[in-house]
């Protein structure tokens, strides 16, 4: 039990901080404003830490339904 109290520390801490070092591509308030529509593709470590942050977002909640149960 103990081991996964760990591991889910460490997968939140890991979130967090591939949350936070993302870059921001548009504001909340330009996707109300009728502002320019344009696609956003993501390439080399970009793509890498979006997968990684969505990777980490579905182990923390497996990680939190898991520790629910036990």
């Amino acid at each position: 039990m103990d081991f996964f109290v760990f591991l889910h520390a460490a997968v939140s801490i890991l979130l967090i901080i591939s949350i936070l070092i993302q870059q921001r591509t548009t504001g909340f308030s330009s996707a109300f404003s009728g502002g320019e529509a344009f696609v956003v593709q993501r390439r080399g470590a970009e793509r890498f830490l979006f997968q990684a942050t969505v990777g980490f977002s579905v182990l923390f909640f497996g990680l939190a339904i898991l520790q629910w149960y036990l």
